[in-house]
């Protein structure tokens, strides 16, 4: 990475946002006492919490029931 380059640029290149981001989003929800998840389920939990975060929680859920994957057939 061309770090000179972009900082004279006014470009900011550092991880630390990065990592306080990833803090804010897996910590505060999948870290909490008593947790357990399996890695479908943390996956799954955290794309709706990065959709949240990410002001796209609307395009998700309609992403979600749109999908057949959770379409449930009733017995007649």
């Amino acid at each position: 990475m061309q770090y000179g380059t972009y900082r004279q640029a006014g470009l900011f290149c550092g991880s630390g946002v990065v990592e306080a981001g990833c803090r804010a989003v897996i910590g505060k929800r999948l870290k909490q006492s008593g947790m357990f998840w399996t890695q479908q389920g943390a996956e799954n939990i955290l794309a709706l919490r990065c959709a949240l975060m990410g002001n796209r929680l609307d395009e998700c859920w309609d992403q979600i029931n749109d999908s057949t994957q959770f379409r449930i057939s009733l017995a007649a």
